[in-house]
């Protein structure tokens, strides 16, 4: 896969890994990661072969939020690459086709804390440390808002956000900000037994569920009826669909899981 700056990528077979690799100052997010990010995840947009992609940080850190420094640059009149492009990374996140899993050790803070609010799945480790510390800093997370306050739900995201509190992996679990809190060494392997449950599942329905979400999200169910049979119809006519029927009446496995 292609190489990037500030991120290292590779692919295993069905899953893409991606590491936020600026382990010196605890994989904070500059304008040229968050650029990264994006030209990957764009890249994965159209790639079946990939059903999931892994996002970790290297030096045993996931992400220490925005770039300070950088930050502190902008303020002072720099030309500001951030922004916009922090708002377009989250949107690709989010909608990725591929099921996006976050592997949390370390901080995840303000937007390494937002970008594990935009993955699917999220796994940390009970002694991980999240938090939304924008307000202690003169500052509020405002890109990050939509989505931490749909992970977290009004009452607790307005909590975390307005007192900047930080809390542990295992009160993020019961939060409902990570799907799963396990002990630090148990972690990989974790994550390893769910991609090996993602090996399961047909890429195009992956992708197919992906969309189907979005589209029915928050929507009268009269609205989305033609979208929802059309799907149904579609995949039970495609190749994926006929092959998957036909190994559970076989009692195999599908092609894509070998």
């Amino acid at each position: 896969m292609q190489s990037y700056e500030t991120i290292l990528v590779r692919q295993d077979g069905p899953f893409a890994h991606i590491t936020l690799n600026r382990p010196e100052v605890k994989n904070a997010m500059n304008a040229q990661m968050v650029l990264d990010l994006i030209a990957c995840f764009e890249a994965l947009q159209e790639d079946r072969t990939v059903r999931a992609v892994v996002i970790s940080g290297a030096g045993g850190t996931f992400c220490a939020g925005g770039d300070i420094k950088e930050m502190a640059v902008i303020a002072q009149g720099a030309e500001d690459r951030f922004t916009g492009a922090l708002d377009r990374l989250l949107m690709l996140v989010n909608q990725a086709p591929q099921v996006v899993i976050a592997h949390v050790e370390g901080a995840a803070l303000g937007g390494g804390l937002g970008l594990v609010c935009v993955a699917d799945l999220a796994y940390a480790s009970t002694e991980a440390k999240m938090g939304l510390p924008e307000v202690r800093l003169g500052l509020v997370p405002a890109l990050i808002s939509p989505y931490v306050i749909q992970r977290l739900g009004l009452p607790r995201a307005r909590e975390l956000m307005l007192t900047g509190r930080r809390f542990n992996g295992a009160e993020a679990a019961r939060y409902g900000v990570v799907t799963e809190a396990v002990e630090p060494g148990e972690l990989a392997e974790r994550i390893k037994a769910v991609l090996e449950e993602l090996r399961q599942c047909s890429p195009a329905a992956l992708a197919a569920c992906k969309a189907l979400i979005f589209r029915v999200h928050d929507q009268p169910m009269a609205e989305t009826f033609d979208y929802r049979a059309d799907v149904l119809n579609q995949l039970r006519q495609s190749d994926e669909g006929i092959e998957g029927m036909m190994a559970f009446v076989q009692k195999r496995s599908p092609r894509w899981a070998e």
